[in-house]
């Protein structure tokens, strides 16, 4: 029997390697795409099977015309239907002027956050849709729903992703194809974001004074099973935008 497949885009160390884990725990084959480091997607690849679970990885550029289409072509007629799109691809630039911020700097946030979303959802949906059913869930940030000084880029094309997911809501959930955005709106404990931002030590420093006994970041785990819980709502009473931060964290409205 073919299992459901939950394929994932940007499936680092942190929230989209650990989402592809858990969905392959719940007997979903997980198919995990990441732009670089084949040796760390091969070591997800193998922790999930080595738990027990079936999955598949590949690297993917999905701002290079066609591979995203092609990939979840492939993935349909050699894996099997696709029934859960995790959609993780962050667009952060980090802190730029608008002086700093060149043309092409913001359209490649665009056309990660944006772009490639309505890529994915124009291959994928019709395919839904004649299957009466599927999950779209969208990783998002604190960006869309403010934008900051220096975040000329992240928030424009994270405010675009945020109505994106709005407008496809608007026209598929009424075709039993649910779709939810997730503002991330805190610190994650991720060593292929966080960690890479403020490097080994700054990041261990960070995880012992505000993380791990703590909780004062967010954890992977946690939210793997907040997205799990997402794609086993009854249509009854589906969310469609729900936010997550530690217990210490001033909400983005209250900054």
């Amino acid at each position: 029997m073919t299992k459901p497949v939950c394929i994932v885009f940007g499936a680092g160390a942190g929230i989209g390697g650990t989402v592809g884990k858990r969905f392959a725990r719940e007997g979903y084959h997980a198919v995990l795409l990441r732009r670089t480091d084949q040796e760390g997607l091969d070591k997800l690849v193998d922790a999930i099977k080595a738990d027990g679970g079936d999955a598949s990885g590949y690297l993917l550029n999905a701002v290079k015309p066609d591979e995203i289409e092609n990939r979840i072509k492939t993935v349909e007629a050699e894996i099997g239907p696709i029934e859960v799109v995790i959609y993780n691809l962050g667009a952060q630039v980090g802190d730029r002027s608008l002086a700093e911020t060149n043309y092409k700097t913001f359209e490649r946030g665009w056309q990660m956050a944006c772009f490639g979303l309505f890529r994915v959802a124009s291959t994928v949906c019709p395919l839904m849709e004649k299957r009466g059913k599927g999950t779209i869930i969208v990783t998002s940030a604190t960006a869309a729903m403010r934008g900051n000084k220096g975040q000329h880029s992240h928030a424009a094309a994270m405010g675009g992703r945020r109505m994106l997911c709005q407008s496809l809501n608007a026209e598929f959930a009424p075709k039993n194809i649910h779709v939810a955005h997730v503002i991330i709106d805190g610190a994650v404990d991720a060593p292929d974001t966080l960690g890479k931002m403020l490097g080994p030590e700054g990041f261990q420093k960070l995880r012992e004074t505000q993380g791990m006994e703590h909780d004062g970041l967010l954890l992977p785990e946690e939210i793997a099973n907040t997205y799990f819980h997402i794609s086993q709502q009854h249509r009854s009473a589906w969310t469609h935008e729900l936010d997550m931060r530690p217990f210490s964290d001033m909400p983005w409205w209250n900054h």
